[in-house]
Order: structure tokens, then C-alpha cells, then sequence
């Protein structure tokens, strides 16, 4: 009896198990998001009072890109490469003004030293005359001549540029004139008078 009670001890305890093997808890994954950008750097497309004018870079809360700037096109991400295109964009007007101001200074120098006309009485007169002499347009609100009251030196100038104006040096002299005058008869009658004058630095 001790040894069948034996056997059966065994061999209970080398079958295999009727009870179902516990379950593996399911595991969970957890990802770490970084922080909302709060702000968005950007670009004004256009003028917004309060905030700035047409080609400001500016640091704006995220929510009032996506809100107001954005749907309304008044602003654009600076992103680098918008950021690249506005630096050529800035190398080219630079280089715009530059040939603008070169080519005005060209323009003042033959203005001042040729000779070939008077200096006019009026702004009209001289641009006419530009016209003529020099196939140029000049605005004649660019054009200042002095009112001539008395003899003296005057300056007469033509703004070409913001930072190039050329000048015209006009001297004012008193010379005696003779003029005959014809009178109701007939007769010429001769008389003198004082005439002024108007000459450039040409003579």
C-alpha cells in the first residue's frame, strides 16, 4: 500500500496541470510630447495698427497667428527660407538704390557744369529746357528757382535724389539798355534804362 501510495504521488505530481496559466497584463506605451509652442515668429504681409508695419519680424502668441494673422494674410512664418528671400530681396534694393544714386550724381554733375543754356526765371522754364537740351524728364517739383527781387548771387536747385541735388549759380547784374520807342506820329524816339540781368556760372 506505501508504495502504490508512492506511485501515485509521483505521478500526480509529474502530469501536467488542468488550471489555465495566468494572463500577461497588456503593457502600456507612454510617449512624451514636447510643449505647444506658445509663440510663432512671423512676418508681417501687411500694416496692423498696434502692431506693426509691412516687413516687421515679429514674436506673436500662437494663438493670434492662428486666429487673426493667418486668415487674414496679414502675416507669413518666418521660416528659413523666407528668411533667405528676404535678404536677397533687401540686396537687391540696395543695390537698386545705389544705381539710382549714382546715376543722380552722373546727372548733377552735367547739370552743373554745362553750359549750353540760361538759367530760367521759373521752375517750368528750366524743366522745358532740360527737355530740350538733355531728352530728360524732371519733375518740376523737383525744380526751385529763386524769385529774383534785386542784384545778388542765387542758387537755383534740382532735387534728383534724397541725398543729391544739383545747384545752379545765377548772378544778377544792372546793365544799361537802349531802346527805341516809336511814338503816335511815327517818330522813333530813343531812351535808355537800367535792365537787369540774369547770367549762370557760364556767363
Amino acid at each position: 500500500m506505501a508504495s502504490t501510495l508512492a506511485w501515485s504521488s509521483a505521478a500526480s505530481s509529474s502530469a501536467p496541470s488542468s488550471r489555465p496559466s495566468p494572463r500577461r497584463a497588456p503593457s502600456l506605451l507612454v510617449v512624451a510630447q514636447g510643449k505647444v509652442k506658445k509663440y510663432r515668429q512671423v512676418i508681417l504681409t501687411d500694416d496692423i495698427a498696434e502692431v506693426g508695419k509691412k516687413g516687421d519680424t515679429l514674436k506673436v502668441r500662437a494663438g493670434f497667428y492662428r486666429n487673426f494673422l493667418l486668415p487674414k494674410g496679414k502675416a507669413t512664418l518666418l521660416t528659413p527660407e523666407v528668411l533667405k528671400e528676404m535678404q536677397l530681396e533687401q540686396e537687391r534694393i540696395e543695390a537698386e538704390k545705389k544705381r539710382v544714386k549714382e546715376e543722380a550724381q552722373q546727372l548733377a554733375r552735367v547739370f552743373e557744369t554745362i553750359g549750353a543754356f540760361k538759367v530760367p526765371r521759373k521752375a517750368q522754364d528750366l524743366v522745358d529746357i532740360i527737355k530740350s537740351q538733355l531728352n530728360r524728364d524732371v519733375d518740376k517739383r523737383l525744380v526751385t528757382v529763386p524769385e529774383i527781387r534785386e542784384i545778388g548771387e542765387y542758387i537755383a536747385e534740382i532735387k534728383l535724389h534724397p541725398e543729391v541735388t544739383a545747384q545752379i549759380c545765377l548772378w544778377v547784374r544792372v546793365e544799361k539798355v537802349r531802346e527805341v520807342v516809336w511814338n503816335a506820329d511815327g517818330g522813333a524816339l530813343e531812351r535808355w534804362m537800367m535792365k537787369r540781368v540774369v547770367e549762370d556760372q557760364f556767363g
